[in-house]
């Protein structure tokens, strides 16, 4: 099973950079995982800056992929359980399972429509690109939780 993650605008803290690479290549000793990320639009308004972007994450998606958007309205799981959604995803089958995290304004409808999931990282709300980092050290402690590993303890 292939796994990607879109994200909307680039992180300009070279820090949470740091760790998002460090994390990225932690996760590819497990399974496929790149990271896409879209240019942030400026449109003159937070619904046209919303739909620009949906239209470029849905170019992005093939027909058979699993999406999962990164969503404050989302199903909020443990680390354990996580693990666990993960791996039956591996079990069923998916070829390609991506994970969004939007702009700043959130998703379009269209891209709601064609989200086959959603997961809340918390009930809190966390600086755009800090939930990069968060995510990818998230699935990263999926992946040893599921081979059984120290990491998560």
């Amino acid at each position: 099973m292939q796994c990607s993650l879109i994200l909307i605008g680039k992180t300009r803290s070279q820090a949470l950079t740091s760790l998002e690479s460090d994390y990225t290549q932690r996760i590819r000793h497990y399974l496929p995982f790149q990271i896409e990320v879209i240019p942030r639009t400026k449109a003159v308004s937070p619904e046209s800056e919303k739909q620009d972007e949906g239209q470029a994450i849905l170019k992005r998606l093939r027909a058979d992929d699993y999406v999962v958007l990164l969503d404050e309205r989302g199903k909020e799981y443990t680390s354990p359980q996580f693990a666990h959604w993960l791996q039956l995803a591996s079990i069923r089958g998916l070829k390609r399972i991506v994970f969004i995290i939007g702009g700043a304004y959130g998703f379009s409808e269209q891209v709601y429509a064609r989200a086959d999931h959603q997961v809340s990282l918390s009930k809190m709300t966390f600086a755009h690109e800090m939930v990069r980092t968060i995510f990818v050290e998230q699935l990263y402690r999926a992946c040893t939780i599921i081979k059984g590993e120290k990491y998560h303890h």
